[in-house]
């Protein structure tokens, strides 16, 4: 049975995947101007994701050839690697992005909002694991208004290891005291699904621009279980609660 929803954060309830391509985007124009272009940075994103900081800045280092210049700007950020530094330029553009309220708002996605406050006033615990950290996770929740809203909040900050490991969810778990094959996650990553499955949750994908194609190429959910539109999250929400023998989620 369902006893207990956990929410992912970035991509499920604001499009806060977007602002990250962009400042990642924008830090390897800044660290190799004449060779990297905003566009091919952005397009690469969609393949990471949901992985860790720390992922994210080597695989696109790689990629990108911009080892040389990160390790130039190591000491402007105190870092032991190259990639802490590309991630110290791209953490300095997205905090910026994260200053800007109306923006938050315009990224936010409303149906997945509203599935939330129906589930809490039906009386299921709710929880939120997500990849990013502590300080931006509660500058995001204060925006949209829902600092108050969950029974658990479980950043990056708390775990040893990011999705698609299962940590982040397990802790999530034992927080709110509910086994986790009782949960029902809502996620918009392979990185994200592959840890509820690995944690022995129930999943459904919501689809986003971003992660659309990753999940459809992943297959890592069976295709009934991601929805690609958000409108209808709230009936495939219902009908997978309904059959799993939890309490009825009314329209």
């Amino acid at each position: 049975m369902v006893s207990a929803v956990l929410f992912d954060m970035d991509g499920t309830l604001l499009e806060t995947e977007e602002l990250k391509a962009l400042s990642y985007a924008r830090a390897a124009v800044e660290l190799r101007p004449e060779h990297v272009r905003e566009a091919d940075v952005l397009a690469a994103f969609d393949d990471l994701v949901g992985l860790s900081r720390e992922e994210v800045a080597s695989a696109l280092m790689r990629r990108f050839g911009l080892e040389g210049a990160a390790r130039e700007r190591m000491h402007e950020f105190e870092a032991d690697e190259p990639w802490q530094a590309f991630a110290g330029v791209r953490l300095r553009i997205y905090e910026g992005l994260l200053d800007d309220p109306e923006l938050l708002l315009k990224q936010r996605y409303p149906h997945n909002i509203e599935l939330l406050h129906k589930l809490r006033r039906q009386g299921y615990p709710t929880a939120l694991t997500t990849m990013s950290h502590r300080h931006h996770v509660r500058r995001v929740l204060s925006v949209l208004g829902l600092a108050d809203t969950f029974d658990a909040v479980v950043p990056r900050d708390d775990v040893r290891r990011g999705k698609p490991d299962p940590e982040i969810d397990l802790l999530a778990a034992r927080k709110l005291g509910v086994p986790p094959e009782e949960f029902l996650v809502i996620e918009d990553s392979p990185a994200g699904v592959k840890a509820a499955l690995a944690a022995g949750m129930v999943v459904i994908a919501v689809a986003t621009t971003l992660t659309r194609r990753g999940l459809r190429e992943s297959g890592v959910l069976d295709p009934q279980r991601v929805v690609e539109d958000p409108r209808t999250l709230p009936a495939v929400v219902r009908r997978r609660i309904e059959a799993a023998g939890g309490k009825r989620v009314k329209e």
